[in-house]
This record gives C-alpha cells, structure tokens and sequence, in this order.
C-alpha cells in the first residue's frame, strides 16, 4: 500500500497580471481624465521608486534623483551620542583608550559620515531619531568655537560643516513632519542655543563661513504671515524663559548672537500689533549687556521717546565705543558721544 500523499507546507497561487496588448486594451476604454487620475493615484501612492519612474516618464529632463542610502535611524542616534559624548570627555584631543590613535586622527570624517547618517534619518516617516542624532550634532559644531575637543585649529572648517545648512534642512523637516506650532516651539530653543554672531567656525574665513547664513535671515523666510511671526515671538520668549546661564558673559554673548533676530522684530511686532512682545525681551533677565541696552535705544526712539534713547546711547557707547551699528544710530538722533566713541570716530575720519 502506497504511503499518502504529504500534504504541501503553503499553496503559491500564481500572479494574475495582465499582458501588454490586455492592459493597452483595458486603457484604450478609459478617457483622458481617468488616465491621468488613474497615473495620479499611482504618483502619489506608490513608492519613491514608482515616483521616481512615473517623474522619468512625465519630464525625461528632470535631473536623476541620487539614491539614499538606507539608514537604521536607532543606530544613527547610538553612534552619534557615542561620538558626542566621548568628544566632550576630551576622548578625541588626548589619550583616552576609549579613542584609538588612528580614530582621534580621523575625527572629521567620522564627524561628515555621522552628519550624513543623522541627515539620512530625517528622511524616514517618523524623523524623531534623526531630528535628535543632529541636534546632538550642532550642539557639539556650536561648542567647538570654545572648546578644545578636537585636534583642530578650526574645526569646523576642518570637518567642512555649515551648521546654518543643517539647521536649515532640520527646521525644514520639522516643519513637514509636526505642522508650524510644533516648529516654532523647537526651532525658538535652537535659536537661542545655536545663534551666532560671527558665524560657527573659529577663524571666521575661508570656505565655510562663505557659506554660513545667520539663523535670524533663514528664520524670516520662514515666517510668511504676521500671525507667524507673533506666534514664533511667544515661542521665542519661552526659550528665553527656559535659557541657562546666569553670568553676565553668558547674557551679554547670547544677546549679541541674537540682536540680529532683534533687529528683525522691532522691524516687524509694532505693525503686528504686538510690541508688547519687545518691551518683555527688552528687559528679560536671559538677557544683557550693551546689545540688550541698544535694543532699548531703538526701542524708546521707535515710540518717539528721543530723550530715554539718546541717554542709551551713550551708555551703549561707553562699554563698546567703537561699535558701528551704535556709532550710526547715536549720530541720528544726535546723542552726546562720550569722548573714547569721539576719538575712535575722529580716528577713523582721518584713515578715511
């Protein structure tokens, strides 16, 4: 008696698909409107690679979009805080064991890879890991103007990093992924973090800083509508709320990262009906220094009150004479120069 008959561990159904001369035939049914409904649908709902196809087909001009490498957005995070960390322990500068010698020589290629990789992440659907790999990331680019945790005279410059380019594709990401409330509320916090002045390289030239726009230009673009800027005004005032550092070099260094983005809102909140927001960052304790006083000067000269704002000026000349920004103002509303601001002027008349 034979054995039965095993039964199959899975049935496979073959794939019923239609031939080339069967689909053209089902097509030829169909009127131009629900053909191109029918190629929407596929555009919008089907893979980057579908989208990617479909984009060839429409505009054969289109430049050939470059293949992103997968990334593990949860390795990316590890690998980075990792790194981060162990550049703050001064593992990368000096002898640490935890670094081998040839790791602390390559520092900047792992910085430009890890920064690749945290980019990368932002692309996946929920970019949360990514948004936090890269803020690691800038925390430290923003940190190296001060320290010493790379053997690097410049070392952002070294590492060929523009903080403002990633800042910018960070904000843009966010903005997609969480709508403008959530934005605003993180992106206040990395302005007044990651802000500066002079830039985030420590020479100030060269090919990066060439490239490096102020947070407070790329924020003005992305602020479309005046409920934008009020809203994002708040937001800002909460960041500053929430700002460490309480002395007076760190208020007076954070104040004049940010007197660009001041200037910008003394422009915009009066016509908004919100300079009420000024008068708050006018006088905020996170705040201080001669740029927080020449705020106070535009501020009284904005609402007529010449006598308040040539008495700031003055003061404002008295800690930075040589300032040009306050030089200029104080000669517009005719403020009394005290006699170092004078000879700095008459000085620089004579060279002219």
């Amino acid at each position: 008696m034979s054995p039965a008959p095993r039964p199959l561990a899975s049935t496979v159904v073959p794939m019923k698909r239609m031939n080339r001369e069967e689909f053209f035939g089902k097509l030829a049914a169909l009127d131009e409107e629900r053909l191109k409904k029918a190629l929407w649908n596929l555009y919008w709902r089907g893979n980057a690679t579908m989208r990617e196809r479909i984009e060839a087909e429409v505009d054969p001009g289109l430049p050939k979009r470059a293949s992103r490498p997968v990334v593990d957005p949860d390795a990316v995070l590890v690998e980075v805080r990792d790194f981060v960390t162990l550049a703050r322990a001064g593992a990368y500068f000096g002898g640490d064991r935890r670094v081998a010698p040839k790791q602390r020589s390559q520092w900047r290629v792992t910085f430009r890879r890890l920064a690749s990789e945290a980019q990368g992440a932002l692309a996946v659907e929920d970019p949360a890991l990514g948004i936090a790999a890269l803020e690691l990331l800038i925390d430290l680019a923003c940190e190296t103007r001060r320290y010493d945790y790379f053997r690097s005279d410049d070392p952002m410059e070294a590492a060929r990093f523009v903080v403002s380019d990633a800042v910018e594709q960070l904000w843009d990401r966010l903005r997609r992924a969480y709508g403008f409330d959530r934005f605003s509320a993180h992106a206040a916090n990395h302005l007044v973090r990651w802000e500066s002045q002079y830039g985030w390289t420590r020479g100030g030239w060269g090919s990066i800083t060439q490239k490096e726009a102020s947070l407070a230009s790329l924020l003005a673009r992305k602020l479309e509508a005046p409920d934008m800027w009020v809203t994002f005004a708040d937001r800002y005032l909460d960041a500053l709320d929430k700002a460490g550092g309480t002395k007076n070099f760190d208020r007076d260094q954070r104040t004049g990262d940010l007197a660009e983005w001041h200037g910008l809102l003394l422009d915009r909140l009066p016509d908004y009906d919100a300079d009420d927001r000024l008068d708050k960052i006018s006088r905020h304790r996170a705040l201080g220094g001669p740029e927080l006083t020449f705020l106070q000067a535009q501020l009284a000269r904005q609402r007529g009150d010449l006598d308040r704002a040539r008495k700031l000026m003055r003061e404002c000349l008295d800690r930075l004479p040589g300032h040009r920004a306050f030089q200029k103002v104080a000669i517009e509303i005719d403020a009394p120069f005290p006699e170092r601001a004078r000879e700095i002027i008459e000085s620089t008349d004579a060279q002219d």
